[in-house]
């Protein structure tokens, strides 16, 4: 699943930083960058794999420029998919 096999697993914690770091930006940020200016420090081998699976699921662009936000919240869809869950139950 991974390209690198990791030595440990990020927590979710970790996982949810990075994410709302980068939902924050307003462009492309690199690694270093994204090291630099985390609010807790981490390992650059936790961070590739947090920012692998942000972009296995579609979460994240890695591209020359840097790493981007991409996906974006539809909260009319997101309304009409509970809606629809709650008449199933």
């Amino acid at each position: 699943m991974f390209k690198q096999k990791p030595v440990h697993y990020p927590n979710l914690k970790t996982v949810l930083m990075v994410e709302y770091f980068l939902q924050t930006r307003k462009k492309p940020i690199s690694k270093n960058q994204i090291l630099e200016k985390l609010p807790k420090k981490i390992m650059r081998p936790t961070l590739n794999i947090t920012l692998e699976y942000l972009e296995l699921s579609g979460k994240v662009f890695v591209g020359r420029k840097g790493i981007e936000w991409m996906r974006q919240e539809n909260r009319e869809f997101e309304i009409t998919l509970r809606r629809a869950a709650e008449k199933f139950k």
